[in-house]
Order: C-alpha cells, then sequence, then structure tokens
C-alpha cells in the first residue's frame, strides 16, 4: 500500500501533501508539509498534532477540558490510502489526504469525530449489519462581505441582477452561477467526490447537492472535503458560500438530510423489507429508536445557536420526531421506493453540522432501535408543521445529550463530555455577544 502511495505522489507530479483531520466542528486541522516530508513521515510516524486539536471551538479558542489535559500530548497522524485526494483548486500539484489519529501505544483517539464514526459503524458490523447512507446537503451562495456585522444578501448572477425571490427547482436560476458550478463539478471529479444532482432550493441563491448512496465512512469523508471544494470554487467566483443553517432572517434555513438503510451483511439485503416487500419489524424498531434517541442526539445534528433558527422557522425545516411515508412535514421521512430501496429520511439536521457527527449519531440512534427493539409512534400522514417535538435551543439538547447514558454508550463517553464541554463554552460565548436587535430595541427603551 505504501509503495502505491509513492507511485501516486510520484506519477501526478505532487510538491505537497495537505495531512487533514475533522476537528469536533468539522473544520479542516492539519499540516501542509513537501512530499518527501511526507513519504519519510508516513513510515517513521512522525506526523504529530495536539491532542487539543479536538479541544477547538468553533472560534478557534481552546476549552479548558479535564479529559484532554489528563495526557496533553501529541497524537499521531494515520494517512487513510483510500482519502487521498489531489487538490484541484491549486496551481502547484497537491494532495489532501485525512487522517485517522492514534496514540503512542497504537490505539485510536477517541474523541476524534472521524473516529466516533468509526466506532458506531464497528457496532453494526459486530451484530452482522452494514449502514448505508445518502447524505444531501444545501447551502446559499451570499455576496462577499468584509464585515460580520453586515448583513448577507444574495450575490449578483450573470444576468447582472441579485436573486431575490424563491426560485425552488428553477433552472434558469441555477444557470444564472453556471461557471462556478462547472468548477465544482470539476472540482468534485478531480476527488473523486460522488455527488449526483444539483437543484435550486426554496431559497434565493441557494442550492443542494445529493450524494449517491454508499459506504459510510466514504461518504463522510466526501460530504467533508465536499463542504471545503464549495467554499473555495465560490471564492474563485469572488461569492462567498455559506452552510450556515439559517444564514438571513427572511430566507429558509440550510439542512444536511442523511438518507439510512441497513442491510444483511452476508446477505446483502435491505433489513427494512420482508421477503413480500413490506416493512419489517425492523424497520420499526429503527424508527423507533430515532424518535427516541434523536432528541438527545441533537447536539451533534444542530451544533450552535444559529442551528435551532432553522429548525424553529417554520419553512421547510422539521420541528418534530414524527414519521410518514413521503411527508415532508415530518423529521423523519420515509420516501416512496421499491422495497430493496427502502430508507428513513433524517431531516433534522442542519448543513452546520459536522458530517462526522451528524452521520454518527443518525446511525448511533438507528442502532439503539434495532437493539433495544424499539417500538415506532404512529405514522403521520397529515401535516406535523404545527407538532414541535424536538429541543428549541442548545441548552435544552445539551442537557438531553448529558443525560441520555446509551447514548453515551454508543458514541463514546469520553467523545460526549469532551463534545458538551465545547458545546458550552460555545454558548457562554455568543452570550457575550450584544446583539443589533438588543440595541434597537432596548438601547433607548428600557
Amino acid at each position: 500500500m505504501e509503495d502505491d502511495l509513492i507511485h501516486w505522489l510520484e506519477s501526478n507530479s505532487i510538491t505537497e501533501v495537505e495531512c487533514l483531520v475533522s476537528d469536533m466542528a468539522g473544520v479542516p486541522r492539519g499540516k501542509i508539509v513537501p512530499v518527501k516530508k511526507f513519504q519519510s513521515a508516513i513510515r517513521e510516524q512522525s506526523l504529530r498534532l495536539p491532542e487539543y486539536v479536538f479541544g477547538q471551538m468553533v472560534t478557534g479558542n481552546y476549552i479548558d477540558s479535564d479529559i484532554l489535559r489528563e495526557t496533553n500530548s501529541d497524537v499521531i497522524l494515520v494517512p487513510d490510502y483510500n482519502g487521498l485526494r489531489l487538490v484541484p483548486w491549486y496551481r502547484e500539484p497537491t494532495a489532501q489526504v485525512i487522517h485517522d489519529v492514534i496514540y503512542h501505544d497504537g490505539t485510536p483517539v477517541h474523541v476524534s469525530p472521524r473516529q466516533v464514526l468509526k466506532n458506531v459503524i464497528s457496532k453494526f458490523t459486530e451484530i452482522g449489519l452494514k449502514p448505508v447512507i445518502a447524505p444531501e446537503l444545501e447551502f446559499f451562495l451570499v455576496r462577499r462581505e468584509s464585515e460580520a456585522n453586515t448583513p448577507l444578501t444574495p450575490p449578483i448572477g450573470k444576468s447582472g441582477r441579485a436573486e431575490m425571490a424563491p426560485q425552488a427547482y428553477g433552472i434558469d436560476a441555477v444557470n444564472e452561477f453556471d461557471p462556478l458550478f462547472e468548477d465544482i463539478y470539476d472540482y468534485c471529479d478531480a476527488q473523486n467526490l460522488d455527488v449526483d444532482t444539483l437543484s435550486h432550493e426554496a431559497g434565493a441563491a441557494q442550492m443542494e447537492i445529493n450524494f449517491n448512496h454508499g459506504d459510510v465512512l466514504e461518504l463522510a469523508d466526501q460530504t467533508f472535503l465536499f463542504k471545503r471544494t464549495v467554499r473555495q470554487a465560490a471564492l474563485d467566483h469572488d461569492v462567498h458560500a455559506t452552510f450556515m443553517a439559517k444564514p438571513m432572517q427572511s430566507q429558509p434555513g440550510s439542512a444536511m438530510h442523511i438518507h439510512v438503510s441497513v442491510l444483511d451483511a452476508k446477505t446483502g439485503k435491505n433489513i427494512f423489507s420482508d421477503a413480500d416487500g413490506e416493512p419489517s419489524e425492523r424497520f420499526f424498531h429503527a424508527i423507533g429508536g430515532m424518535q427516541r434517541y434523536l432528541s438527545a442526539a441533537m447536539p451533534l445534528m444542530a451544533p450552535y445557536v444559529n442551528s435551532y433558527r432553522r429548525l424553529l422557522s417554520g419553512e421547510d425545516s422539521p420541528t418534530n420526531l414524527a414519521w410518514g411515508v413521503d411527508n415532508r412535514t415530518v423529521g423523519l421521512r420515509v420516501p416512496r421506493s421499491s422495497p430493496p430501496n427502502r430508507r428513513i429520511e433524517n431531516r433534522v439536521p442542519g448543513a452546520d453540522a459536522n458530517p462526522y457527527l451528524a452521520i454518527a449519531a443518525t446511525l448511533a440512534t438507528v442502532y439503539l432501535g434495532l437493539t433495544h427493539e424499539s417500538k415506532a409512534r404512529r405514522e403521520q400522514t397529515k401535516s406535523a408543521e404545527e407538532v414541535t417535538t424536538i429541543p428549541r435551543n442548545l441548552d435544552m439538547a445539551l442537557d438531553k445529550l448529558d443525560r441520555e447514558t446509551a447514548l453515551h454508550g454508543v458514541l463514546g463517553k469520553n467523545f460526549v463530555r469532551v463534545f458538551s464541554e465545547i458545546k458550552h463554552a460555545e454558548g457562554q460565548a455568543y452570550l457575550q455577544v450584544i446583539s443589533p436587535w438588543e440595541r434597537e430595541y432596548l438601547l433607548l427603551n428600557v
């Protein structure tokens, strides 16, 4: 494998390698090294980062964590050769490699988001099952603004005008940014990112990209890289791409819907369908587990204060964990499909979530439902827009996560503790900010 790697680097004339890990927010962290240094480093396992990289808030500041302070040491980067790809937007031939992280004794770092997902996948493997996913990721294009206090607005398209009205599924609206999307598709092809369809969503200059169904870890890696790819391509066209859950007050939010099915590892058959093609008992167990545990898993799918603005906006965003066939007002939609393709669409996660953690949270609740044989509530056949059954803010969600020990057992106790510490610290940082609303209505009125 190492020889194949070196041959690939040489055949592509690679001069530098980006060594990437995902922090808790899904921000790529790591090191950029010359190719010769990379080749020697993988032999000697000498590429290292402080473990505290997993204790960084989205602000870049570090938390004070007892878990991380116990070692306060470096961890070793181990490349996943399946995660080796070109970086297509650089002029100099550059490679990027997603890494796992281990301690010096060879044990994995369980607070790493990618390792959290790998641990959840292994839970399915232990019981003879293989989960399959397909993410759908929404994002907005907005004008570049240098000041954070400036409200975001849609960018100017090739027509010379900004899109201000909803253009859901509009072909001409997508064509306004053809050169950008051509670059995105070219960049995805160069990185072997298995994207499927592009469509215009309900918001002004809001787009959605669907991925094809496939291997869980591979698609989590692709989603992680895709977000970076879209942001970079947008910058090359003088606009910003944002995966904020609710970037504009007057526009809908952006989601990361996750389609899930589960296969029998031996037969390859979808366990959500019986031999006669009807929904199986395990299908309802999976839904029951999601209904039972997704509220506690909310911080992994809606990790910021802003995330809950999307969920409570009432604009194509779920406020509940009801389920229904082809019902877009519920949090757990079951698309119409053939029995082999029966799946559950988790519509709760926001586009702002770390894909490794949002997928891990989704699968953890399915796993608990299957192993605990959880019971699903009755199908919601009418609109559920007025039903609110999920936490209304991050504090409520964190309280549920802190108390749900069954979820800790699947995700890892140390991970949950560090993640919760980061989210509480980010919440405190947010409370220190005085918002324009407060100045507008409180300055001279109270």
